[in-house]
């Protein structure tokens, strides 16, 4: 009697997850498998354009992503499972999927810096749908265990409840886009549990992984997320030449090690 063949499995480009040799899709992220990584000379790679009417998995549940103008995600809750979300995001659920209120801290500073101070809960079984009025992307990201994650406010459609959830502050980035008062950005952490973080880019959304130590500067506005390890500092350049001579342009300054993410029709938010 001869031993079995190996399982043949093929790794996901975008969230580096295993997959069956036969699947078109990763399972984790949606990402189609038949399609090679597109990189730009300068190192950013595209993130992948999500099929419409791509399944992906995640604990007992599934997502299904559907359109492509302004995607949505569709969510089927598995029993025990619930996921956590900004409420005016939600476009529709069946009626029996409870909503519950995820109690959060700081909600007076949340509320002063323009961040939901109300984030809801949904919790399975049942169905219940997402989007942003907004053309661009959905990003859809398995965090493996142990990481952390830093994103723009008001760019996280839904995270998965294996996620903890937070804020934190970037002093001093104080130009038109953040209100003189400073960058508040979500933050989302894995412990021993991965889970699923699924964000909204306007545009078309890149990502670029920088070296322990490589900078690279950037307009705020166009910040999607980064990874927690990756600094992130104002820097005010002088104009100091033609019609707009002595005037000064804001820019964070991103320096790794790790992973950053931009979008590229980025919009000076109000508050919400």
């Amino acid at each position: 009697m001869t031993d079995a063949a190996p399982l043949e499995r093929i790794q996901c480009q975008w969230c580096q997850s295993m997959n069956e040799k036969a699947a078109t899709a990763c399972r984790a992220c949606g990402a189609p498998l038949d399609i090679r990584n597109l990189v730009s000379e300068s190192g950013w790679r595209e993130a992948p354009r999500i099929r419409d009417m791509t399944e992906i998995h995640f604990s007992a549940s599934t997502c299904q992503v559907e359109g492509e103008i302004v995607p949505a995600a569709e969510i089927n809750l598995g029993p025990g499972d619930s996921i956590f979300f900004e409420h005016h995001v939600m476009l529709w659920k069946d009626v029996n999927v409870p909503l519950s209120v995820l109690q959060l801290s700081g909600g007076l500073k949340r509320a002063f810096a323009g961040m939901p101070f109300i984030v809801s809960v949904a919790t399975g079984p049942g169905r219940i749908a997402f989007s942003r009025d907004a053309t661009g992307e959905l990003v859809v990201l398995p965090l493996h265990p142990g990481m952390e994650l830093d994103v723009r406010e008001h760019a996280f459609l839904l995270s998965s409840h294996q996620i903890g959830y937070s804020f934190i502050r970037v002093k001093g980035l104080s130009n038109i886009l953040f209100g003189g008062q400073g960058m508040y950005m979500d933050r989302f952490v894995t412990t021993s549990t991965p889970g699923l973080l699924i964000l909204h880019g306007y545009g078309n959304v890149f990502e670029r992984r920088l070296a322990a130590g490589e900078s690279i500067m950037l307009e705020p506005g166009a910040f999607l997320y980064k990874d927690s390890a990756v600094t992130m500092e104002v820097e005010f350049q002088k104009l100091s030449t033609g019609f707009f001579g002595g005037a000064n342009m804001a820019l964070a300054k991103m320096t790794g090690p790790g992973r950053i993410g931009i979008q590229s029709m980025y919009v000076h938010h109000r508050s919400e």
